[in-house]
C-alpha cells in the first residue's frame, strides 16, 4: 500500500523561508506525477506546483519565482522549497501523488505565515 509521509511545516515570518518534504513509500510505476496543493478553510484546494519524473513543472502563478518544485525519484520524493513568504501564503499543503489512474493525498502539513 502506498502512503505519503509530508513534513516541513510550521510557522515563518513574511518574507522567510521554509522547505516541505513529501516522501511516498510502497510500489510505484515511474510514469507519475508529484506536486503539492494548498487549501485555507472555507476555500478550494487549489494548485501550488506539480512535477513529473521527467523533471518537467507547472506552477501556480501566486508562487511563481518564490517557490520550487523538485524530486528525487530514487527516493520518490518531492520538495517545496518556499522563498519570500507572504501572508497569503497561510494554508494546510497537501501532498498529492497521481499515478496509473489512481491519486493520493497526504495528511496536510500546516504552513503560517505570521509576524
Amino acid at each position: 500500500q502506498v502512503q505519503l509521509v509530508e513534513s516541513g511545516g510550521g510557522l515563518v515570518q513574511p518574507g522567510g523561508s521554509l522547505r516541505l518534504s513529501c516522501a511516498a513509500s510502497g510500489s510505484i510505476s515511474s510514469g507519475n506525477v508529484m506536486g503539492w496543493y494548498r487549501q485555507d478553510p472555507g476555500k478550494q484546494r487549489e494548485l501550488v506546483a506539480v512535477i513529473n519524473t521527467a523533471g518537467s513543472t507547472n506552477y501556480a502563478s501566486s508562487v511563481k519565482g518564490r517557490f520550487t518544485i523538485s524530486r528525487d525519484n530514487a527516493k520518490n520524493t518531492v520538495y517545496l522549497q518556499m522563498n519570500s513568504l507572504k501572508f497569503e501564503d497561510t494554508a494546510v499543503y497537501y501532498c498529492n501523488l497521481a499515478w496509473a489512474g489512481r491519486d493520493l493525498w497526504g495528511q496536510g502539513t500546516q504552513v503560517t505565515v505570521s509576524s
